[in-house]
């Protein structure tokens, strides 16, 4: 039998969300080897947890009331040296295991009487303690009108003014400014690569991308995406910090056609 549970943990001076996972092994009245069930549920227990997580495993042993002190810390501490052992033999490494006591007998309140037996069944065990360290925080990319002072991998950034007349890649004096305004921050945050993505409308369900009317081929979305690209370079971003993709009709924003002819960056490296 098992059970889990899931304490925090108070570090000095602040909050840290340290996690306790407990499980507990049961034992016969007055016996502390582990039957083959017993054992090989403990070591599961250990190794099915993500090993990266585990910060030290503690094991305290315990014992019923009945009976003399002095033997029960002596039966507790072996209930608690057989889980240890246990683990040292299936390759657990003793490193990792910081605490190993018999805490002796678990005392109950003299007016207890209703299911005394399966009372002190319950405190005839060994609690193996894995004290995990916190998961790693999880951040989601966000979406944004401009360069901003932190950002991290997959953030996009919607240039709201750099659009385009319907069939040309051809950067107009509104876009230029906008693209102008944009170098100034990307000279700010150097540590920013991205990657620079082209867009389309207005194209059949089964044509993915669309004309360029400059040069009579199929591929405006790119021609969008290389032009700002070129602009940056104009501009003095270095090349290294960015590429360029045509995606042709399959991310629309659901606004209207006029922003779909849009070219955005997202963040590939900070």
């Amino acid at each position: 039998m098992k059970f889990l549970k899931y304490l925090p943990f108070l570090i000095i001076g602040w909050m840290h969300a340290q996690e306790e996972v407990v499980h507990s092994v049961y034992f016969e009245f007055d016996k502390y080897t582990l039957t083959e069930a017993q054992a090989k549920d403990v070591v599961d227990f250990i190794k099915k947890t993500d090993s990266t997580r585990i910060e030290s495993i503690q094991i305290f042993g315990y014992t019923d009331d009945v009976g003399k002190e002095a033997y029960n810390y002596k039966l507790s501490t072996k209930r608690a040296t057989a889980i240890q052992n246990k683990f040292i033999e299936s390759g657990i490494t003793s490193k990792v295991i910081v605490t190993i006591e018999g805490k002796g007998r678990i005392l109950i309140d003299d007016d207890i009487v209703e299911n005394l037996p399966e009372k002190r069944s319950k405190n005839r065990r060994v609690d193996v303690v894995l004290n995990l360290k916190p998961l790693p925080k999880i951040e989601i990319p966000g979406y944004y009108n401009s360069i901003q002072k932190k950002h991290i991998v997959g953030d996009h950034i919607y240039l709201d003014n750099v659009l385009f007349e319907r069939g040309s890649s051809k950067l107009t004096f509104k876009t230029k400014t906008e693209l102008d305004k944009l170098a100034k921050l990307l000279h700010k945050y150097k540590n920013l690569n991205f990657e620079i993505q082209g867009h389309v409308c207005c194209t059949p369900p089964f044509q993915k991308e669309a004309i360029d009317m400059d040069t009579k081929k199929r591929q405006l979305s790119t021609n969008r995406a290389q032009a700002v690209y070129k602009y940056l370079i104009w501009k003095k971003i270095a090349k290294e910090r960015m590429t360029f993709k045509g995606y042709g009709n399959t991310v629309p924003l659901g606004k209207g056609a006029e922003y779909d002819r849009r070219v955005e960056l997202v963040i590939s490296k900070v």
